[in-house]
């Protein structure tokens, strides 16, 4: 039964970064809904087979609280309908922590959970590369693309994720197929983030590959740069010469998010995000009830994570998240190698894009999370295999593991 489970979880992992792209609507909901359910279905049964429960950590009760916190918010919220919504939104996404962690038993199994992170990853490029050409096939007037059923911005967001992934795996891995595998999503990503026409996107692209560049670096992978570079700009002048004008005209108008001072009006939504907030500090309106508490319209989302937390969920919402990024920072110093520096670049990416989007309702930032947990618990439990397994073979990587032991 476990093995069932650990199987599904890879799917559900695999899954995730294009899940819209595949829904099959009311009661089933997308892909990743369907194959997070049925890991947990699987999950549960094993563990009581095993008799064994796997000791939870402090992100875990502090994820837990704060999914309590949001529940406690539905006996004062302002949009009971939305909190409802949310909260099972929540315990979906939320529950990834805890497959994670309970289902990964090995460094082994850590680096086949960030290769099917990539996998994914690489099925949204080539999705949103294949919306490109229908677009265009069908003669489409229309400047930004993205996979069917996804939203650009989170299309450039989910792709940017994928870069510090690619340059772990490229920066650790022996195999021929798996540096191929890696090194050509560099350039496949790149063209699907320009195709998106998302300024942030193309914006926190650069930021995930400078660190991606430092990383290879620091562990001899300059060749690897230097193809992954030249890949980087044939996939740029690709989409220059075929991509509509009006696609990198847009792109063109990054500098006027900054001159105009309102980046596309989210200066705007914040304004009446923190009028919301000073008249509820503490408790907040409730789970998902941003845009009631805003006067927004009701397409609208807070595209900055930290407001929307301490909107809904006050000043307490905010300490609880507060403290599980301050948990998951400290998790990422205590790994070593390459996987430290892999994860820390994913989480100053993801941090990034926080700030211009609401990142912390999607599985992606739950399953980041989770991936951090268990490489702590791995880096303690087991150092020497985890350099073996996310290391470069060098002396240096073992002694460093060996202080860990």
């Amino acid at each position: 039964m476990r093995r069932a489970a650990w199987s599904l979880l890879v799917l559900f992992v695999f899954a995730i970064p294009w899940e819209y792209s595949l829904d099959l609507g009311a009661p089933f909901g997308n892909v990743a809904r369907i194959l997070g359910l049925l890991t947990w279905l699987a999950a549960v049964p094993a563990v009581l087979q095993a008799r064994r429960f796997r000791r939870f950590c402090g992100l875990h009760w502090l994820t837990l609280g704060l999914y309590l916190w949001f529940c406690c918010s539905f006996f004062w919220t302002v949009a009971s309908a939305a909190t409802l919504l949310h909260l099972r939104g929540y315990a979906q996404e939320m529950m990834l922590v805890w497959l994670v962690w309970e289902l990964t038993d090995s460094p082994g199994d850590l680096r086949n959970l960030s290769r099917a992170w990539l996998a994914g990853s690489w099925v949204l490029a080539v999705l949103t590369m294949a919306g490109f050409a229908l677009a265009a096939r069908a003669g489409a007037e229309q400047v930004r693309f993205a996979a069917i059923g996804q939203d650009p911005n989170d299309v450039a967001r989910y792709l940017d994720f994928g870069f510090p992934i690619a340059g772990l795996l490229l920066a650790v891995t022996k195999s021929r197929f798996e540096r191929v595998f890696a090194l050509a999503y560099f350039p496949a990503a790149l063209a699907g983030v320009l195709l998106t026409a998302s300024r942030s996107g193309v914006l926190l692209a650069m930021v995930a590959l400078a660190g991606c560049c430092a990383l290879a670096a620091a562990y001899y992978q300059t060749r690897g740069v230097g193809i992954a570079a030249v890949g980087l700009m044939a996939a740029a002048a690709l989409v220059y010469m075929w991509a509509p004008l009006g696609t990198a005209d847009r792109l063109g108008t990054i500098s006027e998010l900054w001159q105009h001072g309102n980046l596309n009006q989210r200066l705007n939504i914040w304004s009446e995000g923190w009028r919301a907030f000073e008249k509820m500090p503490v408790f907040g309106y409730g789970a998902g009830s941003f845009v009631t508490a805003a006067g927004m319209a009701p397409e609208d989302t807070a595209h900055n994570t930290v407001l929307s937390i301490v909107v809904e969920g006050g000043m307490i919402g905010l300490a609880l998240a507060g403290a599980i990024v301050a948990l998951s920072a400290r998790a990422i110093a205590r790994t070593c190698g390459p996987l430290r520096f892999g994860f820390g670049v994913l989480m100053i990416v993801w941090a990034i894009s926080s700030v211009v989007g609401t990142v912390g309702e999607n599985r992606m930032t739950w399953l980041l999370l989770g991936l951090v947990a268990v490489g702590q618990r791995l880096t303690e439990a087991d150092p020497v295999g985890l350099a073996l397994t996310f290391g470069t073979g060098s002396d240096e990587t073992l002694d460093a593991a060996a202080d860990f032991a």
